[in-house]
């Protein structure tokens, strides 16, 4: 699972790479030209991009337990089209580029509260939110840990559009020596609005699978993570420093 999971993520991340060097800044300041049905899927897209990624495996941090770190990314999308026009006809990689900061803190009861601020690169997309998490198993030894999580993520930076996405999610990690597997299920529910256009509002929801694998080299931790939501898939490095 691991050297696939890695294989996975390495074409997904070069890929971002080769379309980032050649793009020009699309600005998503034409939505208003869309039609009511490709807004819908640029909602689709564009949500999927930045709808809540944890980036870490199922156990809590424990009471004193931190987790800093930047992360970066990329997006496939599966309706270019509608965001090249939504862009007012600038060039949009296939593989949307992606990257954040993130921060992850330990409470009581194996519960965790984490806060994202990302941007997607080359574009005036910017988004913030969060999570919390509960590993209601909190694993040992012999047992895997078990984790719920709720998120919120708000997007800005684009006039036309308002974007809200909430997730809630299930997952599982075992450790195995220094590499912690994990993965999970969830759905994402997208509201998003154009204000100053005719176009009216689009709310759905998205299933959504991830799976990861952590790398620790304490006090620094490597987490590589593939997540599908919709039709969309996106790949993801963070280097963290975790305590």
């Amino acid at each position: 699972m691991t050297h696939r999971l890695l294989s996975t993520v390495g074409a997904g991340l070069a890929l971002a790479a080769g379309t980032v060097t050649t793009a020009q800044a699309a600005d998503f300041n034409a939505i208003g030209t869309l039609t009511q049905a490709e807004f819908r899927l640029l909602a689709e897209d564009i949500g999927a991009a930045v709808s809540y990624k944890g980036m870490i495996p199922s156990e809590g941090l424990g009471i004193t337990g931190f987790d800093l770190g930047v992360s970066i990314g990329a997006t496939e999308v599966s309706n270019r089209a509608a965001l090249i026009k939504a862009a007012g006809g600038a060039d949009v990689p296939k593989a949307v580029p992606l990257a954040g900061l993130r921060a992850v803190k330990g409470l009581p009861f194996d519960i965790d509260i984490g806060a994202v601020v990302m941007s997607l690169p080359d574009t005036n997309v910017r988004a913030a939110g969060g999570e919390l998490r509960w590993a209601f198993i909190g694993g040992n030894a012999a047992l895997p840990a078990v984790a719920l999580r709720a998120s919120l993520m708000n997007l800005s930076g684009v006039d036309q559009l308002k974007m809200r996405a909430t997730g809630v999610d299930l997952s599982i990690s075992k450790g195995i020596l220094f590499l912690t597997p994990y993965a999970g299920i969830g759905r994402v529910e997208i509201d998003t609005k154009a204000p100053g256009t005719t176009l009216t509002r689009e709310k759905f929801q998205m299933d959504k699978v991830f799976a990861g694998v952590n790398i620790a080299f304490v006090p620094m931790a490597l987490v590589i993570e593939a997540d599908k939501t919709g039709d969309a898939t996106s790949y993801g490095i963070k280097l963290a420093i975790r305590w």
